[in-house]
């Protein structure tokens, strides 16, 4: 009953707006705040307003939204340990197979050597090699924990 007030009263506001803004000679804006404010008293007669009020002020609607959202969350919690403990039996399985102890791709590659193509300079002094200034082990030993 309050909503059905509520909303006959923003209908005829609406349609107070629309008279004063027709007198100064603005029809199309107008019209356009008339079809707007004859929504709500269109709802209220269709009965989407005793509907919608019937839902929102029932405990028992908001008991089942919250048991929707409650199985949500179960569903969602159940998939993230189910993909997290595939992933570690994966992981076990490929340590088991000696997946872990893979060797390099190409351990016998020699490293690019620079300098030598047709774009470089014949006068200036060969740059000397340098040493590798990283130690690739720590990274090495993060793929072997992820079994890559």
């Amino acid at each position: 009953m309050l909503a059905e007030t509520i909303c006959s009263a923003v209908s005829a506001a609406g349609l107070g707006i629309a008279a004063v803004t027709a007198y100064r000679r603005r029809f199309l804006t107008a019209t356009r705040i008339a079809a707007y404010s004859l929504v709500p008293v269109g709802l209220v007669m269709t009965g989407v307003v005793q509907w919608l009020s019937g839902i929102v002020f029932q405990p028992s609607v908001w008991i089942g939204f919250g048991l929707l959202g409650l199985a949500w969350l179960l569903l969602v919690t159940t998939r993230a340990v189910e993909r997290r403990r595939s992933g570690e039996e994966r992981g076990s399985a490929k340590a088991a197979r000696g997946g872990a102890a893979r060797e390099a791709v190409a351990p016998a590659a020699s490293a690019p050597s620079l300098g030598t193509g047709p774009g470089t300079r014949t006068g200036s002094a060969p740059a000397a090699a340098a040493p590798p200034a990283e130690d690739f082990s720590d990274i090495e030993a993060i793929l072997k924990k992820h079994g890559i």
